[in-house]
């Protein structure tokens, strides 16, 4: 434990020294130097000071929120700074060590100075993901997008040709502190009139008790004509934190499954209904979380019995790691997923046609968005909400319609 302090030590050391450096290049200004060390540390006190008094069987709160969003804040500005001074230095070593060997160095240094402009260029290049993060953390976590996909099958049912979804996932509610924009956000979902409303999972951070404030909120969800459903999430079932015994963590995991049903959406256990129109029928899916690297509750043999490669299905599944290493190949012919859980990372790139990149696709092969393989397809979608970053960058909280149609799949 003290040697693991003792590292973290010496790296802050380090990309503080470095962070200076760039400042003090820039400017000789005195006390503009002496309040740049002065706030510096501050916030690293704070910092570590927030992280001494985390309560893992209490989990995230709104400030454990708001010290993250302050580390990523400066840490990642910082390593920008300490990354271009350092290669300066690796630069200044090299150029002295010339001069030196070569006997022209007249000023009696060994090493040149400081470079103004490069000093210059880290401070912009540093400023760009310290805008970002400042704005994910004001208006990027509610900066919702509606999202809308139009997929084609050979063997939709033609009473469903048109048929109109509408999907929200990883609402965190225990995250929100904004009403009004939450509210917003339901308005958006009421205006796209679809047929049904399927939302996939983790209604909540850890406990039942932070969807309560937000229950009437939800509630404005209209009743859609062919009904609203739900699946569980990774974080519904309360694995991370600390309980103090088995009854409550059982208690609080009853508690959130009955909030699905106090927002008017039907739960749906490893088990699947069918959905009918006219005298055609489709198939809706619901598994419990199944994660490659979390909870693998999820049952889809069980979710799935009675059902043939024939009939026309909806799967529900939290965690696309599912879809990944289990539905993709399954016998029975899953047609279309819908998922969750990455959130995109809440922090990425997305230019449609251009580029499309975040930190989560190292993890996960389906990460955000539609993909299809095997005449099967998936989409995951980027969240509702947000947990541990209280803020979004670039991937932007999302509400998506999907319209099924009849037709040949589209590579």
């Amino acid at each position: 434990m003290i040697l693991r302090w003792l590292i973290v030590i010496v790296v802050v050391a380090i990309i503080e020294f470095y962070s200076f450096q760039a400042f003090k290049t820039i400017t000789k200004i005195k006390w503009i130097l002496v309040a740049y060390q002065l706030v510096s540390l501050a916030i690293i006190l704070f910092i570590a000071y927030q992280f001494t008094k985390f309560d893992r069987s209490v989990g995230q709160t709104q400030m454990t929120m708001v010290t993250l969003g302050l580390l990523l804040l400066v840490l990642i500005p910082k390593l920008i700074l300490s990354f271009f001074m350092l290669l300066e230095d690796v630069f200044r070593v090299f150029s002295g060590s010339i001069t030196h060997f070569m006997g022209d160095n007249d000023s009696g240094q060994f090493l040149p100075e400081r470079r103004k402009f490069v000093s210059q260029i880290a401070l912009g290049l540093a400023s760009i993901p310290f805008m970002g993060l400042v704005y994910g953390m004001t208006k990027g976590k509610y900066n919702y997008k509606v999202i809308r996909q139009t997929l084609f099958f050979p063997d939709l049912p033609d009473a469903f040709d048109g048929f109109t979804i509408t999907q929200i996932s990883d609402v965190h509610s225990g995250s929100f502190d904004n009403p009004d924009k939450i509210n917003y956000a339901i308005d958006l979902v009421n205006e796209q009139k679809t047929d049904m409303i399927l939302f996939t999972g983790d209604i909540v951070n850890t406990h039942a008790k932070e969807m309560h404030p937000w229950i009437e909120t939800f509630n404005r969800i209209e009743d859609h004509p062919y009904g609203k459903f739900s699946v569980l999430g990774n974080h519904d079932y309360g694995e991370y934190v600390t309980w103090p015994s088995q009854k409550a963590k059982d208690e609080n995991f009853q508690a959130i499954k009955e909030l699905y049903g106090q927002i008017g959406f039907q739960l749906l256990l490893n088990e699947h209904i069918k959905i009918k129109k006219g005298d055609a029928e489709i198939a809706l899916v619901g598994v419990e979380n199944w994660g490659h690297n979390f909870k693998q509750a999820g049952d889809i043999h069980k979710a799935s019995e009675g059902l043939t490669e024939k009939d026309f299905k909806i799967l529900m599944s939290h965690d696309p790691s599912h879809w990944e290493y289990e539905v993709k190949h399954h016998p029975k012919h899953f047609q279309f997923t819908l998922s969750g859980h990455t959130h995109g990372f809440q922090f990425g790139i997305e230019i449609p046609g251009v580029i499309k990149w975040s930190p989560v696709q190292y993890v996960y092969k389906q990460w955000a968005g539609l993909y299809q393989e095997f005449g099967r397809y998936v989409y995951v979608n980027r969240g509702f909400g947000f947990h541990a970053y209280p803020g979004r960058v670039g991937i932007w909280p999302e509400i998506t319609v999907f319209e099924l149609k009849k037709g040949n799949i589209v590579a």
